[in-house]
C-alpha cells in the first residue's frame, strides 16, 4: 500500500457514527448498510478511540472483529505533518483537537469522504469532503 493515495471512492467511519451503529440507532444503521462495504475504510485513530471506549472484554472483542473486517487507514508521515498544519491554523478560530485533525488529514490525504455526525467539527475544513448520505443515497 505505501504511501500513495487511492483514487477509489472510499467513505471514511468517524468514531461517533460507529458508537451509534452499536448503539443500535436505526438511521445510522441504515445509512451504513447503504454503503458499499469496499468503500468504507477507517482511521486507526477511530480505531483507537473505540478500543479505548470499549467498556468491557466482550464489547472490546467485538469491535476488534469490526475492525478487522475494515480496510485501515494508517498516519503516515504525510498524513501527520498535514493533522499538524491542521491544528495551526484552527487550534484557536474553531478549537480543533488532534484526534479530529489526523481523521480529517487521513480523509483529505486518501481523497476519501468523513462521514460524522460532528459537521461542525469538520466543516470549515478546506477540501474536505463531508459525506451526505441524504443525498447519496434515496
Amino acid at each position: 500500500m505505501g504511501n500513495k493515495r487511492k483514487t477509489c471512492n472510499m467513505i471514511l467511519i468517524d468514531t461517533n457514527i460507529f458508537i451509534e451503529y452499536y448503539k443500535n440507532n436505526p438511521v445510522i444503521c441504515k445509512q451504513i448498510e447503504r454503503i458499499d462495504p469496499q468503500e468504507t475504510v477507517v482511521s486507526d485513530v477511530v480505531c483507537a478511540e473505540l478500543y479505548f471506549g470499549a467498556r468491557d472484554k466482550q464489547e472490546l472483542a467485538n469491535i476488534v472483529a469490526d475492525m478487522e473486517k475494515l480496510t485501515m487507514l494508517p498516519i503516515f508521515s504525510n498524513i501527520s505533518k498535514l493533522a499538524v498544519d491542521l491544528v495551526k491554523q484552527f487550534c484557536l478560530s474553531h478549537k480543533l483537537r488532534l484526534p479530529d485533525a489526523q481523521i480529517a488529514a487521513t480523509a483529505l490525504f486518501h481523497n476519501a469522504e468523513l462521514f460524522t455526525l460532528n459537521k461542525k467539527d469538520f466543516a470549515y475544513i478546506p477540501n474536505l469532503k463531508l459525506y451526505e448520505p441524504m443525498k447519496r443515497n434515496n
